[in-house]
């Protein structure tokens, strides 16, 4: 088929929640039940409306497919899971009477609903996305269940846009499906290739009705390592796939994306023959592939505008790739971002309070699409018309590298007077046996992650605070009752570890970034995690130290406030570089040791106050495991000893926790163990526990928490679904190392259900610590 030529410059997708959270608005009003379905549709209407118009300003084509549709009300893979019909069996009842997925039940599969769990959420590949997994069985029955995509492209017509909708790829969406609880052991959800091609070609051809002109496919499974199929068998199932949506007589011309790193020699060499029209390739993660026969007939898009990272990009060093690409002999080159810009937020512009100077470093997204348009033009008219841009790019870099701040030397002597004693705590039964005895805990200890919920309450004092409105001690007035109430609630609910509940902090890492040098904060930078929750990304733009002491204080004063243990609440150094916009001007692990050693001083001061137990949260150690098994044990080495470093200089009775969420337990055993951590906790509940085997089978010998209560869904577990739980974990671990706590912090519920869960997950230990005969405390 003919394709229309694509432009000089495009991006593989753009933010979906709105400069102000319109979207996240938007669908929690609906939900709560403020927001009819219908004014959510005409809302979310207007939002796609404005991105269009707003691309265009920046420089992209209202009519050549260069604007991408790329919108979604929760998550792309649940949009494919709605749109072919792989709805698990426990929604069947939701389907309209035609068989078609409504929203309600595509929200439904996303939250949950009474005893029908919701489908589980993992990371997208090495980002700090969450995405909902397909289940797919032997018994999915794959059909065209919604338009949604269609009717977004006609919208776009209508308004006068020809865009460019984006699609999880075939291969993907199978690659990263579990199998059903109904599936045959040893069953493969890739195994259903076959009959999945034909529902694509459908939405293909519906797409061409609805009068799109190219479509993009995203395959990023194609380079990664870490999926259960193995990059051969990848790149075979890419070949049926692409044969078959290839050769559709009725569909657009097709873009197939492989962004996150370089794709394998075979998957390459199997796109690069696929009858299909271009090929988008991550040039910041990956290197320039080699020329193979087939890119003749092919547009190559170059990824050369970090989709993932907010600094000002290279642009002489981008369009050195660019021109590099060329030599490969593809019909056509253009200029593109790695990935979907959805990981970055959306305009520098909204941060008026930033310093001017490291404004001057920073590209959000339409400062990226900024530079798109710049290289595009580079391609349409020569180097010369673009050489002023180039060169005020090179000269940001070269500001950047001589700031202040950028490097200290004080904060360099103490990283490079580092020695192997600093990573190394001593020896665990010692440490366990000290601890023991020091704490005088039950079998089964219970306890929280962490926060509790943020209330309204809560918010409007720090609004207040932050505008003036409320004094400083008034503020901490108003934070110590908080924290009063917190604990006693533990109390009342027979908790035997208590929290302080974080009413202080208003992220996990942008609490700290505010407290230590190096780090700047946003105020409208916000990024979608999953769903309707965004978070604010901080920006380590130099080298880190601690000023003075960050959580002691709040710690100090919740523990004087019961005899039970309050465990102090740290970020670790991991979760802070993953959860952070990081500088790109060293190696991570340089950082990594810099804010460890932050830590370090902040767990000394806490145990000088009488904190006996010490949570460093590390909830994004397997997100940022490279994709690439080759560069993964560079990244465990620096990533477990950043850990070590921040936990090593604890006393012998100090117990030292650490958490992890959507972690893959039995990718990461062996890190996680190496951690030596006293007690780790991490997400079990949304997979039904299914992480406990995986412990049980590795040796696994320190404290575990495995989860028990899913705090991604309003669902309140109920007394025999924790106690099921727990009967799964006392089978398969030994009594004396199992916790029993949720899956992650409680800062998004509502106190509502946080009551009514704790208090299930406490009946619950109470019936299992008497079925396997242990003492109750």
């Amino acid at each position: 088929m003919t394709a229309p030529a694509l432009p000089e410059g495009t991006i593989l997708g753009y933010p979906r929640i709105g400069r102000r959270r319109e979207l996240k608005r938007a669908v929690e009003s609906h939900w709560a039940g403020a927001l009819s379905e219908a004014d959510l549709e005409a809302t979310t209407a207007d939002l796609r409306r404005a991105t269009r118009e707003r691309l265009a300003e920046l420089g992209l084509g209202r009519t050549d497919s260069s604007i991408p549709e790329s919108f979604s009300y929760y998550d792309q893979v649940l949009d494919v899971t709605a749109t072919v019909g792989a709805l698990p069996a426990r929604f069947t009842r939701l389907r309209d009477s035609d068989g078609s997925v409504p929203l309600s039940a595509y929200f439904t599969a996303a939250r949950g609903e009474g005893d029908d769990a919701p489908l589980e959420m993992t990371k997208w590949f090495d980002t700090n996305y969450h995405y909902l997994v397909p289940e797919i069985g032997p018994e999915t029955r794959f059909a065209l269940t919604s338009d949604r995509f269609a009717r977004q492209v006609a919208e776009a017509r209508a308004d006068g846009f020809v865009t460019r909708p984006v699609v999880v790829g075939p291969v993907t969406f199978l690659a990263l499906a579990k199998a059903t609880d109904a599936a045959p052991a040893g069953f493969a959800p890739t195994s259903r290739l076959d009959d999945l091609l034909p529902v694509y070609v459908e939405l293909l051809a519906s797409l061409k009705a609805a009068g799109a002109e190219w479509v993009q496919l995203d395959e990023p499974a194609l380079v990664s390592e870490s999926v259960d199929v193995d990059p051969a068998a990848l790149a075979a199932l890419a070949e049926r796939a692409y044969a078959v949506l290839g050769g559709a007589g009725d569909r657009p011309s097709i873009l197939v994306t492989a962004g996150y790193a370089q794709l394998s020699p075979e998957a390459w060499q199997v796109l690069a023959a696929a009858p299909v029209e271009a090929l988008a390739i991550d040039l910041g993660r990956g290197a320039l592939p080699a020329a193979v026969p087939g890119l003749e007939s092919k547009t190559l898009v170059g990824g050369v505008i970090d989709g993932r990272n907010i600094w000002r990009g290279d642009l002489e060093a981008a369009w050195q790739k660019l021109e590099a690409l060329k030599g490969l002999g593809a019909a056509s080159v253009v200029a593109g971002t790695t990935t979907s810009l959805q990981h970055v937020p959306h305009d520098v512009a909204d941060e008026p309070a930033l310093d001017e100077r490291l404004v001057s470093w920073l590209a959000f997204a339409d400062q990226k699409v900024g530079q798109i348009a710049v290289l595009a033009r580079g391609l349409a008219e020569g180097r010369d018309a673009i050489a002023d841009d180039l060169a005020a790019a090179t000269a940001a870099l070269e500001d950047r590298r001589s700031a202040p701040g950028v490097r200290v030397d004080a904060v360099r002597a103490r990283t490079g007077a580092l020695t192997d004693a600093d990573f190394s705590r001593g020896d665990y039964a010692e440490r366990a046996a000290a601890q023991d005895a020091a704490l005088h805990l039950p079998a089964l200890p219970t306890t929280t992650i962490g926060s509790f919920p943020q209330t309204g309450d809560i918010r409007r004092a720090r609004a207040r605070h932050a505008k003036g409105e409320l004094t400083t001690a008034e503020y901490d007035g108003f934070l110590r009752d908080e924290i009063a109430a917190v604990i006693t609630l533990q109390e009342d609910l027979g908790l035997d570890v208590l929290v302080h509940g974080e009413p202080e902090r208003n992220d996990m890492v942008q609490y700290f970034a505010e407290n230590l040098d190096g780090f700047a904060v946003t105020q409208n930078g916000w990024v979608q995690s999953y769903g309707s929750r965004a978070t604010r990304p901080s920006i380590l733009w130099g080298d880190v130290s601690r000023p003075a002491p960050i959580t002691v204080a709040w710690a100090e004063y919740a523990q004087s406030l019961t005899a039970k243990p309050v465990k102090g609440m740290l970020t670790g150094p991991v979760t802070i570089l993953a959860w952070s916009f990081v500088r790109d001007d060293q190696p991570l692990g340089e950082t990594a040791n810099q804010v460890a050693l932050a830590l370090r001083d902040e767990i000394g001061d806490l145990e000088q106050a009488g904190i006996a137990i010490i949570q460093v949260d590390e909830p994004a150690l397997r997100e940022l495991l490279p994709l690439k098994k080759a560069d993964q044990p560079a990244y465990l080495d620096w990533s477990v000893g950043s850990f070590r470093l921040a936990t090593a200089g604890a006393e012998t009775a100090t117990q030292v926790h650490t958490h992890l969420c959507y972690s893959e337990f039995a990718v990461v055993i062996d890190a996680i163990a190496a951690l030596d951590a006293d007690v780790t906790s991490i997400e079990a509940a949304r997979s039904r526990g299914d992480v406990i085997d995986d412990i049980s089978a590795s040796g696994f010998s320190h404290g575990i928490g495995p989860g028990v209560y899913d705090i991604h869904s309003p669902r309140i577990p109920s007394v025999e679904e924790v106690t099921e739980l727990l009967e799964r974990a006392v089978k398969a671990i030994p009594t004396r190392q199992i916790w029993v706590n949720p899956d992650c912090g409680l800062k998004t519920r509502g106190y509502a259900e946080t009551k009514a869960s704790l208090r299930n997950l406490v009946a619950a230990t109470v019936a299992v610590r008497e079925e396997v005969g242990a003492p109750q405390g």
